[in-house]
């Protein structure tokens, strides 16, 4: 009875890793940007990074949510982060092309969602399968709290931040509109910016 017991175990366990690497090796998974989800995906993803972020134990920020931190905060993001995850009033032309789709950090929700010690840990370590990138060997300790303070406190940030904020907006080219202009040699430009 036991031995009957463990074998239908171990059979059926075989039976569910051959059908899903049939799922995945036949090509039926969605693999493009406009592709249904799996089921279960995004609670799965979402799942295995908050415990691997909880299992971190990032701790809490360094530095003071100040004005000056918050304003070399949007210095950061604007030079690394607002490419994706949009500005006040300008979310990213990115958006819908990417998946999963960036969070639009100040536009409902998504700015004060995580605590600083979350989005310290996303911005320094990126989220594998998301686009989104690392930014450890770019920035600086200092500068990845700044810009994670800026994220947590988005909705309540002093006005000269917000304004300085808003002013990038009116700079900021779109870059579904790059990809359609020509440079001045007459070949089409990649509408990619540099970050």
């Amino acid at each position: 009875m036991v031995k009957g017991l463990v074998i239908g175990i171990i059979v059926g366990i075989a039976i569910c890793v051959g059908v899903t690497y049939y799922y995945f090796a036949s090509g039926m998974a969605p693999v493009a940007v406009s592709d249904p989800l799996m089921p279960f995906e995004r609670r799965l993803a979402n799942m295995a990074l908050e415990a691997h972020i909880d299992k971190q134990h990032v701790g809490q920020p360094p530095i003071t949510a100040d004005e000056a931190n918050l304003m070399a905060g949007a210095n950061v993001y604007k030079r690394n982060c607002a490419e994706c995850h949009g500005l006040p009033g300008h979310p990213s032309d990115n958006v819908n092309m990417m998946f999963p789709k960036p969070t639009q950090l100040f536009k409902g929700k998504g700015v004060t969602d995580d605590p600083p010690a979350v989005s310290y840990w996303k911005s320094a370590n990126g989220i594998r399968l998301s686009g989104m990138p690392s930014f450890k060997k770019n920035l600086s300790d200092t500068q990845l709290w700044q810009v994670s303070l800026l994220v947590a406190h988005g909705n309540d940030v002093p006005e000269p931040v917000r304004n300085d904020l808003l002013a990038a907006t009116e700079s900021q080219p779109s870059t579904v509109n790059q990809a359609d202009e020509k440079t001045p040699e007459g070949k089409r430009s990649g509408g990619a910016r540099s970050k």
